[in-house]
């Protein structure tokens, strides 16, 4: 029996701002926040002279997001 192709769903979002960077007890509460959803971090990528991170995150792709991003006039 073949095995299922697990299909993932993704997540940015940009951590810091230009005057106090990135504050570790913020981050640390968004990680949380992430893992109590099943978002798994997989990379994190500096921008550059603006004190800021974007924090990119997976998780494998349900039935119910599928449905939601196929039909979303249904689910507001």
């Amino acid at each position: 029996m073949a095995e299922e192709i697990k299909q993932w769903e993704y997540r940015v979002q940009t951590v810091g701002t230009f005057w106090s960077g990135v504050k570790a007890d913020e981050l640390e509460q968004l990680l949380n926040e992430w893992g109590e959803e099943d978002w798994e971090v997989v990379s994190t990528h500096i921008l550059e002279n603006a004190n800021k991170i974007n924090v990119i995150a997976k998780r494998l792709l349900t039935c119910d997001t599928t449905r939601r991003r196929s039909m979303p006039s249904t689910f507001n």
